[in-house]
């Protein structure tokens, strides 16, 4: 899963980036409202964002409004040290699906977090199942018809991707952005590894290749009725 964070406190967003990546999420580091705004405005393929408030350029209220005013669906968890009620019902109502007041655990970030991207999915137990894999956020395991099976962080990330979407096509170029953020140089062919790598320890048949297209999982095995 790939996070966009947006905060100006150098200290705090170090603490933030380290506590997620070692629950292998993606993490995409912006101090400044109006680079925030811009990354959510030109189809960057984020799972979620973690926005402070009180951010230079513009603010985090202003970055929300203007990413939901373009279309941007994607689930924001507001950091604020503003914690009166009026706040808090602006930031809700401007497009915040929830708020995290200063200073926090980062138990609960990472708890809000996964209730975020649940629910964002439609679904009421974090738990992935597919196809007989079972993926658990929370846990970072992951089981094929009950055995469990050993994934590297990119694997694990990239699995998360298509369990999430299943059915949904995506092509390479999404992919790289969502398993390697912006932070790393990237080898060209960094996801086909990645892919037969996921291929060799599940099953054969787990993604297809669509030439020239990208990548899709399907929610069946092809030629099997849902």
């Amino acid at each position: 899963m790939r996070i966009l964070l947006v905060e100006d406190d150098p200290s705090l967003a170090s603490g933030i980036r380290l506590a997620l990546k070692s629950e292998h999420y993606t993490v995409d580091h912006l101090a400044d409202g109006t680079a925030a705004l811009a990354a959510l405005t030109d189809g960057e393929p984020f799972n979620a964002v973690i926005l402070d408030l009180g951010l230079p350029g513009l603010d985090g209220m202003q970055v929300l409004a203007g990413a939901r005013r373009h279309g941007s669906r994607v689930p924001v968890l507001v950091l604020t040290a503003r914690d009166a009620i009026d706040d808090r019902i602006a930031g809700l109502d401007t497009g915040a699906d929830d708020y995290l007041v200063k200073p926090f655990e980062v138990a609960e970030l990472k708890a809000r977090l996964r209730a975020l991207l649940r629910r964002s999915r439609g679904q009421a137990s974090s738990v992935l199942e597919c196809r007989g894999l079972r993926l658990d956020p929370a846990t970072r395991g992951v089981s094929y018809r009950g055995e469990p099976i050993a994934l590297s962080r990119r694997e694990f990330t990239l699995l998360e991707e298509f369990m999430s979407h299943p059915g949904r096509v995506f092509t390479r170029d999404t992919l790289t952005r969502l398993v390697y953020g912006w932070d790393e140089d990237v080898e060209s062919n960094a996801i086909e590894v990645h892919v037969h790598h996921l291929r060799r320890k599940l099953f054969p048949g787990l993604i297809r290749t669509l030439r020239g297209i990208g990548y899709v999982m399907d929610k069946t095995e092809p030629g099997v009725d849902a």
